[in-house]
């Protein structure tokens, strides 16, 4: 760690407030293609869990699904500090472990599984429509855990992910890509997390 990113991390660690319990990081495919990018990674989930995070999700966009399987293999093989649970695309399973990669599971995807399933609970009398609530939802969602703190690479918008769970967290938008992506910028995030008052859509 160099003197900078000693003085954020400092200057993070006095300053009061929670640390964000479930940290959310948005990359895509085409990161991961880039040189370097799973070292990336690997650094991003040891910083997050040694700043406080209980939870990490790894969200990665998809254009073309015949890279989901090579992705996978690349994932699987990563050196994680936690339990790590991967879904692709067409996967219902819902994941559990502390960290979570989602891989090319839109949250428009993700969102009508759910509601077809309680849907077809309802048409065989399983639940009945009155009873049909938030929490009804969340349960039959793949990731259904909200991130306290959202951080999107290399532009200032989302992808298709966590529509959902992501409608009460804190986003972070950073310019730099993500194969550049340092102890610093993530420190940056959580400094900037600290920094806001949450008020969960009041």
């Amino acid at each position: 760690m160099g003197l900078y990113d000693t003085y954020l991390a400092v200057r993070y660690r006095l300053r009061d407030g929670d640390a964000p319990g479930h940290v959310a990081v948005v990359i895509t495919e085409r990161d991961l293609l880039e040189q370097g990018a799973y070292d990336t990674l690997e650094r991003f989930l040891r910083w997050a869990f040694r700043y406080g995070a209980e939870r990490v999700t790894v969200l990665v966009s998809v254009l073309d699904e015949a890279v989901v399987s090579t992705l996978e293999r690349e994932l699987r093989d990563l050196e994680t500090p936690r339990e790590v649970a991967i879904r692709g695309p067409t996967d219902t399973e819902r994941a559990d472990a502390p960290i979570r990669v989602s891989i090319g599971l839109g949250g428009k995807r993700e969102f009508a599984e759910a509601v077809r399933d309680i849907a077809a609970d309802v048409d065989a009398g399983e639940i009945e429509p009155e009873d049909v609530d938030e929490s009804t939802i969340s349960e039959r969602l793949v990731f259904p855990a909200e991130p306290d703190l959202l951080i999107k690479t290399g532009a200032e918008r989302l992808s298709d992910f966590a529509i959902w769970q992501s409608v009460y967290s804190e986003l972070y938008f950073t310019d730099v890509n993500w194969r550049d992506f340092r102890e610093r910028d993530y420190l940056r995030a959580l400094i900037d997390f600290r920094n806001r008052k949450r008020r969960f859509g009041t």
